[in-house]
């Protein structure tokens, strides 16, 4: 199977709205960098760059929320102290926008 048919599986795996919220993830950091390629890690869907994992999400039936986290080689570096991952409860065209800007951020 391909990174990204396997993305696809894990994915539609999810429950309910992490379905939904995997889905449009999975569209909204291909969109952002087609430098990313669909790939599993650690039976995640993960998006890598020159095979290293720079973003991933994650969404189980028991999680409260689904989130989105970027690893050590994702650029988002701001001096001492970073966010590398984030929770989200709802997928909203505020969320993309920023979600958008930190792909593109961490794969630099």
């Amino acid at each position: 199977m391909d990174g990204e048919s396997a993305v696809l599986a894990k994915i539609s795996e999810m429950p309910e709205p992490y379905l939904t919220m995997g889905e449009r993830l999975h569209n909204i950091i291909k969109a952002s960098s087609p430098l990313l390629k669909p790939k599993t890690w650690y039976g995640m869907p993960a998006y890598a760059r020159d095979n290293k994992v720079i973003c991933f999400i994650r969404g189980a039936k028991n999680e409260r929320y689904m989130t989105l986290g970027f690893t050590e080689d994702a650029k988002l570096d701001e001096d001492n102290f970073w966010p590398t991952s984030f929770a989200l409860k709802d997928l909203t065209a505020a969320e993309e926008t920023k979600i958008t800007a930190l792909v593109k951020k961490a794969v630099g």
